[in-house]
């Protein structure tokens, strides 16, 4: 009863103040950090809350969450994604990247590839793989969006369309049961469906995370790429839309079972 009790003041505190923190509500309520880290796994396992670093929020439809909380947001998960994209990409080919946490995580993945050509309007994946004497990064131009490192607007997609490359690796906001991939920005949506165009093989990387999220803008549906990297099995709707479409899945888990 008194979880109960909790559960729902946490939301109201959430929607009040917009993020809630463990060490604030151990406080609030006279409890342990261990407990309210169970009230808040329990409330993101249904999809009630959204988990950042450090505690929880309202999952949002129009609003993205900030891009140090996105980063903080299964990361684990996403360098197992990851680490299963790198898997794919042979040397020598040429890669489009795209905006995203995950997107990062396969930059960094990829580090130890040669002889690659990798085109971007992610600052911070430009960054990472700058580091690498193997790669050749070019970045796009366009409007800086400060928050996260992204070029974005007609400038950008325009560039895009000069290149016909080998792979696009795909971060999306949210992943609708439909299978249509949804983000906040229609800015940045015309330079990811330009990077689908322009791509012989289209992959999207996305965390479970994502099927609880939701966002105003579509980009493409599942049914557009040929395959989802994932950490574990997505909603059965998805499952289908991929099989009936010939997309392959590849997830964590059943990759870790292989192992």
């Amino acid at each position: 009863m008194a979880q109960n009790f909790r559960h729902s003041e946490i939301l109201t505190i959430a929607r009040d103040a917009g993020k809630v923190t463990v060490e604030g509500l151990a406080a609030h309520f006279n409890v342990t950090a261990q407990t309210i880290r169970r009230d808040l796994a329990e409330l993101c396992d249904v999809g009630q809350l959204t988990r950042v670093h450090g505690g929880a929020m309202i999952p949002s439809g129009v609003i993205a969450l900030g891009y140090e909380d996105r980063r903080s947001l299964a990361s684990v998960e996403k360098d197992e994604i990851a680490r299963m994209v790198a898997e794919q990409i042979p040397d020598g080919v040429s890669i489009f990247m795209n905006i995203g946490t995950t997107t990062e995580a396969v930059a960094r993945a990829l580090l130890k590839h040669r002889n690659l050509m990798v085109i971007t309007n992610n600052l911070n994946v430009a960054n990472i793989l700058a580091t690498s004497p193997n790669s050749e990064v070019i970045v796009a131009g366009g409007i800086l969006r400060r928050a996260d490192g992204a070029l974005v607007g007609d400038v950008t997609a325009e560039f895009i369309g000069q290149f016909k490359v080998d792979y696009a690796i795909i971060g999306s906001a949210a992943v609708d049961p439909d299978g249509s991939l949804l983000d906040y920005d229609f800015r940045e949506v015309r330079v990811a469906q330009a990077i689908i165009k322009n791509a012989r093989k289209s992959f999207l990387v996305a965390d479970h995370t994502k099927f609880k999220m939701a966002a105003p803008v579509r980009i493409a549906s599942l049914a557009d790429l040929n395959g989802f990297f994932t950490d574990v099995a997505p909603p059965k709707s998805i499952v289908q839309l991929c099989a009936d479409n010939d997309v392959f899945i590849r997830t964590v888990e059943s990759s870790a079972r292989g192992r």
